[in-house]
C-alpha cells in the first residue's frame, strides 16, 4: 500500500475500475505503527479501547463523502475503537485511484460495487486528473 502523497505508476500504487481487487487489504487485525510504516496499512490508531477489525469484505469500492465532494475509493482496512468518551469509532483505511491514501469514517462513505456507474465516473476522472 502506498503513503499519503504517493503517485500512481505502471507498478500499481493506485487502481482504475477494472484492476483495483489486486489491492491488498489489512484484515483480521488491528493495525501497529510499526504496519503502517512497512505499508502492510493505512493507519494505526493510539489511546482508544476496546480496538477491533470491522467483518467486512475487502478490499471495498466505496464513495468517500469528503469536503470537496465525492471521491472513489477502495476501502483497505476497517476498524471500530472506543473513544475516551465512549464513542465508538469505525474507521476505514482508503486507497485513492492514484495511489493516495485516506482515512475515513465508514458514516461517511457509501459501500458500492464496482458496476455503481457513479464510482467507476469518479475513478476515471481521477485517473485522467493525475495524468494532466
Amino acid at each position: 500500500m502506498m503513503q499519503d502523497g504517493d503517485e500512481r505508476d505502471d507498478e500499481g500504487g493506485g487502481f482504475d475500475v477494472d484492476d483495483w481487487q489486486r489491492l491488498h487489504a489489512f484484515a483480521d487485525a488491528v493495525a501497529t505503527l510499526d504496519d503502517v510504516q512497512a505499508g502492510r496499512a493505512v493507519f494505526a490508531l493510539g489511546d482508544t479501547d476496546d480496538p477491533q477489525p470491522i467483518a467486512m469484505d475487502l478490499p471495498q469500492p466505496v464513495i468517500w463523502w469528503e469536503e470537496d465532494g465525492e471521491q472513489a475509493a477502495v476501502a483497505v482496512q476497517a476498524e471500530q475503537h472506543t473513544g475516551p468518551d465512549g464513542e465508538c469509532l469505525e474507521v476505514l483505511g482508503l486507497i485513492l485511484p492514484d495511489g493516495g491514501s485516506a482515512v475515513a469514517l465508514l458514516e461517511d462513505v457509501d459501500l458500492v460495487d464496482d458496476t455503481d456507474p457513479t464510482w467507476r465516473d469518479l475513478v476515471a476522472r481521477a485517473i485522467d486528473g493525475a495524468d494532466d
